[in-house]
């Protein structure tokens, strides 16, 4: 019977065990992700934020702010009127998709702001009708997230992962050359 060397066999464990998280399914899914009842869960950084009259979810995509709003009570949508976002000194109007019914906000120095780690203060401006509300709100964006709500695999993962593959290379040729002055 051979034997593996102790160290190719390491190597072989660690490298498998690295190469699934963040595979995906036929369909895109996660399969590293937890399984929620709802479907896909999305790791996209969200603000969720109400007043007395408005609520609005806000999901920070690469190309996009999307912010659906609807009335507090009825949760009736909000399709009509504008929507303009504060950050800082950054001020942003909105564009209303019809077809989804959702709020865009494609500035690009909001979206750069807003991609920056850490939690970034949103006030926005609610016209609609006779009504007008101010909703204040948090969106949290971690580090290390990719535009598509990824987790980035650093760079020391990867010099690690690159060192045992090439220790598994100096095992298997060590192993070889064991053979061959054995013959």
């Amino acid at each position: 019977m051979k034997r593996i060397p102790i160290i190719a066999w390491l190597c072989c464990v660690t490298l498998t065990a690295h190469a699934a998280p963040g595979a995906h399914g036929p369909n895109g899914e996660h399969l590293d992700a937890p399984a929620t009842v709802a479907g896909a869960a999305t790791t996209l950084p969200v603000i969720e934020a109400n007043t007395e009259g408005f609520e609005l979810v806000g999901t920070l995509h690469e190309d996009e702010l999307s912010v659906l709003v609807d009335r507090y009570d009825t949760n009736e949508p909000v399709t009509t009127g504008t929507l303009d976002v504060e950050l800082g000194t950054i001020k942003a109007q909105s564009k209303m998709h019809h077809d989804i019914g959702d709020f865009s906000f494609t500035d690009p120095k909001l979206l750069a702001a807003l991609r920056q780690p850490g939690d970034h203060a949103l006030v926005f401006t609610l016209v609609t009708g006779n009504d007008t509300d101010l909703i204040e709100g948090k969106l949290a964006v971690a580090p290390g997230t990719d535009s598509h709500g990824h987790r980035q695999l650093g760079r020391v993962a990867w010099f690690v992962a690159a060192l045992l593959a090439v220790l598994l290379l100096i095992a298997i040729l060590w192993r070889i050359r064991a053979r061959r002055s054995i013959s």
